[in-house]
């Protein structure tokens, strides 16, 4: 997904039709469950994630692109700024505290190179007279309406530079494929930090995109490597969780000790192995799962019933683990009703004061 090439958006979308109309139980159609052993790595960060208050969340895509094509819009810096700055943030946080979220993951941007919140060392990197970087702050803004209601705030960003964006892709040096990329990853770690930074304490967790090639890029010995890569994410916040995309992988797996919480990116939850575990851990990792509810990531209709999305939500929290679902949101952010309906359903089967 964090670039053209590699999208998921592109190549894994749907789901199996008896599931889309709802024709077929999603109990019926889950993967085998197996045990785990406990594991001895564990970085007690994501520890969150096992309360009830925290069984699930919801993301949104807000990305210039998508929005742009959704509504027709001919997209501009200017036309971006005004898109950032009508985004209701205290209406965000009253709907997902009215269905029961425990957490929410915003984008800050993807392949167009338009980004949510200001950075400076990515405008000075990237040489642009005209920033594609939002002057409002959207991220630090949804911070205090979430945070009175106890919503824990999480951010999304592609591994990789936003492949539409030439300019940005030749200043990152940036080659897409399994390349070491040493001198994107340094001047990447280098923009991380400088939201990490900024957001401080205010995002509590970081989801990265697009990490096919982790031999290639982040396993080696000496930086840039998955610990440096995870400590750029934490330069604000050494206790902010962590997780890399290795695209869909239908049983979940730890990319590396320096990641707090599984990716767990699942386009067809009925094909996914949840291991059951008591301890609430893969390989010492957290376990995640991030699926959407539309057609698509980020658009289209609802493609499950509410009992099968709780059915599977239940799977996950069977194994302590957390469920992040992604809807598709209007220009304004508002969440539609349809969308709005099923997470309402889900929050009453899960609710926040559980014991």
């Amino acid at each position: 997904m964090s670039n053209k090439q590699w999208s998921r958006r592109d190549v894994m979308i749907g789901t199996a039709a008896a599931l889309a109309t709802g024709a077929l139980p999603m109990q019926a159609a889950m993967g085998e469950v197996m045990q785990a052993s406990q594991q001895p790595y564990d970085s007690g960060r994501a520890h969150w994630m096992q309360q009830p208050r925290y069984t699930w969340g919801v993301m949104t895509h807000y990305l210039s692109d998508w929005q742009g094509r959704d509504h027709k819009l001919d997209m501009s810096a200017d036309r971006w700024n005004k898109m950032i700055d009508g985004f209701d943030v205290e209406g965000m946080a009253k709907r997902l505290e009215s269905v029961g979220a425990g957490h929410y993951q915003i984008s800050i941007g993807q392949n167009s190179g338009y980004y949510l919140s200001p950075n400076a060392v990515y405008d000075r990197i990237t040489g642009a007279t005209t920033s594609k970087c939002s002057r409002r702050d959207l991220v630090a803004d949804l911070y205090e309406p979430l945070h009175k209601r106890d919503i824990k705030l999480m951010v999304y960003l592609p591994s990789g530079a936003p492949a539409q964006d030439k300019a940005a892709v030749a200043a990152l040096e940036w080659e897409n494929g399994p390349y070491p990329n040493k001198n994107f990853q340094k001047k990447w770690e280098q923009i991380i930090a400088e939201w990490s930074r900024r957001w401080g304490k205010k995002v509590e967790g970081w989801w990265f995109d697009g990490c096919y090639f982790p031999n290639s890029m982040y396993r080696s010995p000496s930086s840039p490597n998955f610990t440096s890569f995870a400590a750029a994410a934490r330069a604000g916040n050494a206790d902010s969780v962590v997780a890399f995309n290795p695209g869909v992988v239908y049983r979940l797996i730890s990319m590396c000790p320096d990641e707090d919480y599984t990716a767990g990116e699942i386009d067809k939850p009925e094909q996914a192995t949840i291991r059951r575990s008591q301890d609430g851990r893969v390989d010492g990792t957290q376990i995640h799962v991030l699926s959407f509810l539309g057609e698509k990531w980020g658009s289209g209709k609802p493609r499950f019933s509410t009992e099968q999305i709780i059915a599977f939500t239940k799977r996950v929290r069977d194994a302590n683990g957390s469920v992040t679902w992604d809807v598709p949101v209007e220009l304004d952010g508002t969440i539609t009703q349809p969308f709005l309906d099923q997470l309402t359903a889900l929050g009453k089967v899960f609710p926040r004061n559980a014991g």
